[in-house]
């Protein structure tokens, strides 16, 4: 089993940046990827962006990509999910997930087998 903890979110205003974390405990030797998705109110969980465990591929989510990046602390066993220029549509709960294998793209929820309890992010205009 994977355990996953986020922290970080908040309440910020347009334009402000916040960072995200998620320490991943227990059989952390499993995984392969990390990766962050967001559930607005009323819509679908979308995908933000992935890491490769070891810290070599990253990925992201056309709508973030140039304000966020993604990068891990392997010592920490600590993924972090840095958001810069944040924007009201930004307004979400965030949840990081842990990849075991390839078995769905990584974009896709189905792709990941471990959840956080998600950490909620307010950004207001």
């Amino acid at each position: 089993q994977v355990q996953l903890v986020e922290s970080g979110g908040g309440l910020v205003q347009a334009g402000d940046s916040l960072r995200l974390s998620c320490a991943a405990s227990g059989r952390t030797f499993r995984i392969s990827n990390m990766g962050w998705f967001r559930q607005a109110p009323g819509k679908g969980r979308e995908f933000v962006a992935v890491i490769s465990w070891s810290g070599d591929t990253t990925y992201f989510a056309d709508s973030v990509q140039g304000r966020f990046t993604i990068s891990r602390d392997n010592a920490k066993n600590t993924v972090y999910l840095q958001m810069n220029s944040l924007k009201p549509e930004d307004t979400a709960v965030y949840y990081c997930a842990a990849a075991t294998g390839v078995i769905a793209p990584l974009s896709f929820s189905s792709a990941y087998g471990y959840w956080g309890q998600g950490t909620q992010v307010t950004v207001s205009s």
